[in-house]
């Protein structure tokens, strides 16, 4: 035995996060911890981590109670944590992160950097990840950092190893290099706990799993014990499909046009259309320029040339300003840097892009500011303590619904979505969904960025799909896995 957490709570403020977490984790066992956003699930590995301090229960650790006071405890005792949030230094080199704090320095006090990076080169060459040592962290992609993430904590040696949501910016090729990283762990005898949302991934990699609902353990058992539809019920409480089916629409008039576009240095003559009432989804491997692309029609990068069209209106986008004027919203890839103000509440969250509809005279209406908020939750089924409650104290699925009911204030017709699941539970993915579907059946035209193609063949009308900055091909709805991945990765057109 070499975890075990019993009746661990936890709350902040007037939330209760956690009311009774329960887990045994074995050396050698890669222990799944499943469970809705909200469940409870990193709040109780970020105890475990001695990020944070549990205010009731036991934890031991090889059969000794423990409370680490902060990571270094847990760290010198043998605890690491891959955390899905980036939490490293972005000003610092690849090499550096991965060594921080643990440099090794020559005796006048000055640390080693050819001697790190050169470790860093051979650790980096081990798991054959496409990362440079010597290159600044703040420039690397979401899928770069959560690279740097794990080779950071498979390098402290760790005999208790926490993924959470490790896989969730990865391709498929980087997934299995993650799955090999977690087999050679076991077989070394390392107890892994693993987050993740993605049910595709349980069967490949799982041992036992740990089920949370609303901050308590329902469940816990071998894996091979449970099929899916009854781990997916104990995790929300209800039944609900794992695949979501969207019933069409038909397409109305067009909202979208964009002819020729380019932004340097990756987008090249890009033309689609996309019209109310439909979803697109725009597929592609991770640097394809699907993010890019969204970047450009947001006015977050320069338009080169090309034209751009919303209502069949030619629109000059240079600024989000622009393209919020046009109608055009934005749900970002990376909701905490790039969607939310996480230090402010909720309100005025989902109020910044809209505050002339709350102010009066110049002064903000407090009162309406909080009933527009309380009405936006109610429609996406928001979990939260209130419309004061900071937005960094909400789970990720609902903090994406805070970015959506920004926009959903806004009145945008035109609403372009990156990535919009990523980091969330199979519960609050269907409510995505489902709101989605709703923008379209109101007349709302939807570009749906998306690295899981089972949700592009369950969501979008058409599939469009984009090759080293363009556009490969345009596929109908129901299009293969096969015929997706051929035009994202070899040919320019599907054999008939």
């Amino acid at each position: 035995m070499l975890l075990e957490l019993a009746s661990i709570q936890k709350r902040f403020g007037g939330v209760t996060a956690l009311r009774n977490g329960n887990c045994i984790v074995k050396a050698g066992e890669v222990h799944l911890l499943m469970g809705e956003n909200g469940a409870g699930k990193s709040t109780l590995m970020k105890i475990v981590a001695g990020m944070i301090s549990p205010d009731s229960g036991e934890m031991r650790f090889r059969g000794e109670p423990v409370r680490f006071r902060n990571p270094a405890e847990a760290a010198q005792s043998g605890i690491a944590m891959v955390h899905q949030e980036s939490l490293l230094a972005p000003h610092l080199s690849v090499a550096e992160n991965i060594f921080l704090g643990r440099e090794g320095r020559h005796p006048l006090g000055w640390i080693r950097r050819r001697e790190i990076e050169a470790r860093a080169r051979r650790l980096i060459e081990r798991h054959t990840f496409p990362l440079q040592a010597e290159a600044l962290v703040g420039k690397l992609s979401p899928a770069g950092k959560q690279m740097v993430e794990i080779c950071r904590a498979v390098e402290q040696g760790p005999s208790l190893l926490i993924f959470d949501e490790p896989t969730s910016s990865l391709t498929e090729s980087e997934t299995r290099e993650v799955f090999r990283i977690v087999q050679e762990l076991r077989l070394r005898e390392v107890g892994v706990i693993y987050i993740t949302h993605r049910l595709e991934e349980l069967r490949a990699i799982g041992d036992r799993v740990t089920i949370l609902r609303d901050g308590e353990t329902v469940h816990s058992c071998m894996l091979n014990e449970l099929s899916t539809d009854q781990l997916i019920q104990h995790m929300v409480g209800r039944e609900v499909n794992s695949l979501y089916r969207r019933e069409p629409l038909p397409p109305g008039d067009e909202m979208l046009r964009v002819t020729g576009l380019t932004s340097e240095p990756l987008l090249k003559d890009i033309s689609f259309t996309v019209r109310a009432g439909e979803i697109v989804g725009m597929a592609g491997l991770i640097g394809a320029g699907r993010t890019e692309l969204c970047r450009a029609l947001f006015g977050i990068d320069p338009i080169d040339s090309g034209e751009v069209q919303v209502g069949g209106k030619t629109v000059r986008i240079r600024t989000p300003r622009d393209a919020v004027r046009a109608g055009i919203a934005l749900v970002p890839e990376d909701r905490q840097r790039a969607g939310l103000a996480t230090g402010l509440a909720i309100a005025p969250n989902v109020t910044m892009a809209s505050l002339r509809s709350v102010c009066s005279m110049g002064f903000l209406k407090l009162r309406s500011e909080r009933l527009l908020t309380t009405e936006q939750g109610t429609r996406l089924r928001l979990k939260y303590d209130g419309p004061a409650q900071l937005a960094r104290r909400l789970s990720g699925g609902n903090q994406q619904k805070v970015v959506i009911a920004k926009w959903l204030v806004t009145g945008a017709r035109v609403l372009l979505f990156d990535e919009p699941t990523r980091g969330v539970d199979v519960g609050a993915k269907m409510e995505v969904f489902e709101t989605m579907d709703q923008l379209a059946r109101s007349g709302a035209a939807i570009l749906m960025m998306s690295s899981e193609m089972a949700e592009i063949q369950a969501v979008a009308d058409r599939v469009l799909v984009m090759r080293q900055g363009r556009l490969a091909g345009e596929l109908p709805r129901g299009a293969s896995q096969e015929d997706i991945l051929r035009l994202a990765a070899f040919e320019e057109k599907v054999p008939q």
